[in-house]
């Protein structure tokens, strides 16, 4: 256990290493590391360290999204039946949110011109989704 003060670059560059391979944090808890660190030195103890900044910050892995091809939406949505499936075809062919279809009455359906009403909606307005292709 040692003061902050008496320790330099080696002593922070490994225990942001440890921190990244050995304990396997997250980018954003290793980034908030880092964070405090620079500030401790920088705020607290008033020691400029021009090395602390040019430490590598992680980047956060890129995600691709998994999307369904037409084929396999269909081969899906095939397998559903009943209210489930009804369920499932409206929240796919509208972009509703899993609630605002359950919640769905039929006085919210305008058949004639193909318009559903949502209620409730995230944000708490309500709003009118085009259903011409789910009807």
């Amino acid at each position: 256990m040692r003061h902050p003060r008496d320790m330099g670059a080696a002593e922070v560059t490994q225990f942001l290493t440890i921190l990244a391979n050995e304990r396997r944090v997250s980018v954003s808890t290793h980034n908030q590391a880092l964070s405090a660190l620079l500030f401790l030195y920088r705020e607290v103890l008033g020691i400029q360290l021009p090395w602390l900044d040019e430490v590598q910050r992680p980047n956060r892995p890129r995600r691709i999204p998994s999307v369904l091809s037409k084929v396999e939406v269909t081969a899906l949505l095939g397998q559903l039946d009943g209210e489930v499936g009804l369920l499932a075809r409206l929240l796919y062919g509208t972009g509703m949110r899993l609630m605002e279809g359950l919640r769905l009455r039929i006085k919210d359906v305008d058949f004639d011109r193909q318009v559903l009403m949502v209620r409730q909606a995230k944000g708490g307005t309500a709003s009118q989704l085009d259903a011409l292709a789910t009807l």
